[in-house]
């Protein structure tokens, strides 16, 4: 009894720990972030994130009805579907949020954030990993679509409405409709190309 107590507080410490800096990260992304009780209670994102670690345990555990069952629930009350299969890093921040899906076997590292309506689906049905990489402090803006099982590496930033079918080393900006990666330059404001859209069509 004893041990199973003290996993009990270990694990409720560690959520308590996620969440202070699920909280902390939201403040250093949003500028119109005021305070923790206001992000906590009013801010869709973050409890989209919260319960999909909820989901994901129980997911990871072959509990797969219950899994879905609150991946949908949170679907219906944020207007963010995430999988629970999906793999959720540290720090994950989605701003705004509605219309964000993140399929099975998506994989987000720590750091990243998203904007609304951004995809992370698959272009195939077949079984196995099909849905994409993201690796850390990856940005992606608004309405933007990653498809298929590419990798997104490191610290690279992709535009507004931009459509990724391709893998992207580190460090890269991605925009356009196909998207074309080129390398992110000293200093480059990331928040102009999350909020500003080129097409090349």
């Amino acid at each position: 009894m004893p041990r199973i107590a003290s996993s009990f507080g270990r694990g409720i410490a560690t959520a308590a720990g996620s969440i202070r800096e699920d909280i902390a990260s939201a403040k250093l992304r949003d500028p119109a972030a005021r305070g923790g009780l206001e992000i906590a209670l009013l801010y869709p994102g973050l409890h989209a994130v919260w319960s999909h670690r909820v989901a994901h345990a129980l997911w990871r555990r072959g509990r797969r009805f219950p899994a879905r069952a609150i991946s949908q629930l949170t679907r219906w009350l944020t207007g963010i579907e995430i999988h629970p299969g999906a793999r959720i890093g540290r720090r994950f921040f989605i701003d705004h949020g509605m219309g964000v899906v993140i399929g099975e076997t998506a994989e987000v590292g720590d750091d990243v954030m998203l904007y609304h309506g951004v995809t992370l689906g698959g272009r195939t049905r077949d079984a196995g990993k099909r849905h994409p990489t993201l690796e850390d402090g990856v940005a992606v803006g608004a309405g933007a679509k990653i498809l298929g099982p590419v990798v997104i590496g490191a610290h690279s930033v992709i535009g507004a409405n931009a459509v990724v079918t391709k893998d992207a080393p580190a460090d890269s900006v991605l925009v356009g409709v196909p998207a074309r990666a080129r390398r992110r330059a000293t200093n480059e404001d990331t928040r102009a190309i999350l909020m500003a859209p080129e097409y090349h069509i």
